[in-house]
């Protein structure tokens, strides 16, 4: 099933945070309740700043796998690139 997502996060503390979901809006709010990833524990997240859609599970993981081992100003370029599916950035 191609329904995994591919999402970075902008913190609190202006890191960002890659990680993999079927229902953004949800893990979204996890994070945010703190009942998401312990990366939240002690920052919050702010926002919503990239999503790549229409993944398989595996896909979907070495993506993240892939996205996690840029350097921070090419994730930035990642963001700003035409394969951010978040409308209106």
């Amino acid at each position: 099933m191609k329904n995994w997502q591919v999402y970075i996060i902008l913190c609190s503390d202006k890191t960002l945070y890659t990680g993999i979901t079927t229902n953004i809006e949800n893990r979204f709010k996890q994070h945010a309740d703190g009942t998401g990833a312990k990366y939240f524990h002690g920052r919050s997240p702010e926002k919503l700043v990239y999503v790549e859609c229409g993944l398989c599970r595996s896909t979907a993981s070495k993506r993240e796998s892939e996205i996690k081992k840029m350097r921070r100003s090419d994730k930035f370029l990642l963001i700003e690139s035409e394969k951010n599916e978040i409308g209106g950035k």
